[in-house]
């Protein structure tokens, strides 16, 4: 499959089969022009929304009927089943920003998952509810989400092969977030990709943690 950073926390990820999901499209322009990536050009399959901020939700922008997944739970679209897992988008159980669901989904073998707008490390249990993650697409820019000390907790938990990380500070993004090289200073494995894309095949996944940087499409 391959994987495409428009920005912030909106992904295609494009199966071997030609399946087109995207994660949380953002609103060009949204809160007072900081998000300033461009508009989504590409048509979906399907579209994962892990909560109702602009940033993250503005399906209308999009082209075509794409089937909106949204909330925890099992659900099954077009042969696939994607799993949300209920969290929060601060560290006080949603009381500031409120609710958050996570993402987890199969695809051409490989196990992805969204961790959406997450506000703080998850527990233990969580964790092990998610259960085995191949490729995890990760906030690390703090703010709103988890910082990059917490985003490598984060990872620790979960173990994942691959992180590509999200949600921080770009030319595009007017908050401010911190940088990816706050997450990514002193760490093994960091590959910066030049492009925006990257492509994730089961049986080259790494034997050792692996972070991939993207650059933003749009």
């Amino acid at each position: 499959m391959k994987v495409k950073w428009y920005g912030h926390a909106a992904f295609l990820i494009t199966s071997d089969q030609g399946m087109k999901i995207i994660t949380d499209p953002y609103e060009p322009g949204a809160f007072g022009g900081a998000i300033a990536y461009g508009p989504i050009p590409d048509q979906a399959d399907i579209v994962l929304v892990s909560h109702d901020h602009a940033d993250h939700n503005h399906v209308q922008g999009l082209k075509g009927k794409p089937q909106v997944i949204k909330g925890v739970g099992s659900h099954k679209v077009k042969n696939l089943e994607f799993k949300g897992f209920a969290a929060y988008h601060d560290g006080r159980k949603g009381s500031e920003r409120g609710q958050n669901t996570i993402f987890c989904f199969s695809l051409d073998g490989v196990k992805v998952c969204h961790l959406g707008d997450l506000g703080y490390v998850l527990s233990d249990s969580e964790a092990k509810q998610i259960g085995p993650v191949d490729l995890l697409l990760m906030p690390v820019g703090g703010l709103y989400t988890i910082d990059p000390a917490q985003a490598s907790q984060t990872a620790q938990k979960l173990n994942p092969k691959v992180v590509i990380p999200m949600h921080y500070k770009t030319p595009h993004c007017g908050f401010p977030l911190a940088q990816v090289e706050d997450f990514t200073s002193g760490k093994s494995g960091v590959k910066t990709v030049e492009g925006n894309e990257v492509e994730i095949k089961k049986e080259k996944l790494p034997q050792a943690l692996e972070i991939i940087v993207l650059q933003p499409a749009l």
